[in-house]
């Protein structure tokens, strides 16, 4: 299983840990709750993790722009 790290606005890949053998709690995964795990992780049909996350640029924006925490992305 691979974990796949990518800006849920801007789409751009953060990084990925390959063959990684870790379970949920090891990658904090438990700290979130039902909902916020529906929304950040996806497994593909290979079984690898998809984990939406914010980066350092877009995060920038959001704190000059905080109106665009209402929308799931704000680059069109």
């Amino acid at each position: 299983m691979s974990v796949h790290y990518y800006c849920r606005h801007c789409q751009a890949n953060l990084g990925t840990l390959s063959s990684w053998q870790a379970d949920e709690q090891q990658l904090g995964f438990n700290q979130l709750s039902d909902e916020e795990r529906k929304d950040m992780i996806n497994y593909d049909s290979q079984g690898h993790l998809h984990v939406k996350v914010i980066c350092e640029a877009c995060e920038t924006t959001l704190k000059d722009y905080p109106d665009y925490h209402a929308n799931e992305s704000f680059i069109h």
